[in-house]
């Protein structure tokens, strides 16, 4: 089934990737620390829109359970650095 979205699936991957070159521009210019983690959290959602993807052009479901495993633990990431930087103990 993946060669019949092979040329979509190659479009969305380099706008995919466009956006992530987008964020780490972000990421690594950042005047506050606040715009660096706005940057890689918006990283870790291009990422996990890349393996649902993935996992729909290849017809396996592992991709998208790993997906939402894996947006967990960057939400939960996301709060403890936001609490850190808010000054709160953890």
């Amino acid at each position: 089934m993946i060669g019949a979205f092979n040329t979509e699936f190659f479009i969305v991957l380099g706008l995919l990737v466009l956006a992530i070159i987008i964020c780490l521009i972000r990421v690594i210019k950042g005047p506050t620390a606040p715009d660096r983690i706005v940057g890689l959290d918006t990283i870790n959602t291009i990422v996990i829109v890349g393996m649902v993807i993935f996992g729909f052009i290849s017809g396996s479901v592992i991709y998208i359970d790993v997906a939402i495993v894996y947006a967990l633990l960057s939400f939960i990431s996301t709060l403890f650095i936001a609490k850190y930087l808010e000054g709160g103990e953890f």
